[in-house]
């Protein structure tokens, strides 16, 4: 059994920090972002669905058709080769997220 806080503070120093809480078939993350986003023409593609869930602060998500604002408490499923990027994410307070992955 493992224990945790998703608002411990973490010594934040300008990267994006992602730990990964549990790694088998499916993972578990918790991402902590300061104003990260995806590099300029990058997308994810990724093969395993993601949902994804801001638990502090807010963040902006980009796919090839929307933009999805996402506030404190919103979360979103992204589906299998779902292209998508982070487009913005707030530095204080710090974007914290939860993610799951998982596979069909």
């Amino acid at each position: 059994m493992e224990k945790g806080n998703l608002f411990t503070p973490v010594n934040h120093k300008g990267s994006e920090i992602i730990e990964v809480l549990k790694d088998s078939n499916s993972r578990v993350e918790r991402i902590i972002s300061k104003g990260d986003v995806s590099p300029a023409g990058f997308w994810y593609d990724q093969n395993d669905w993601e949902f994804v869930a801001v638990i502090q602060g807010n963040a902006e998500l980009e796919t090839e058709t929307e933009r999805i604002k996402l506030n404190a408490g919103d979360w979103l499923i992204i589906e299998p080769h779902e292209k998508h990027r982070v487009s913005y994410t707030s530095s204080e307070p710090p974007c914290v997220w939860l993610a799951f992955f998982g596979q069909d």
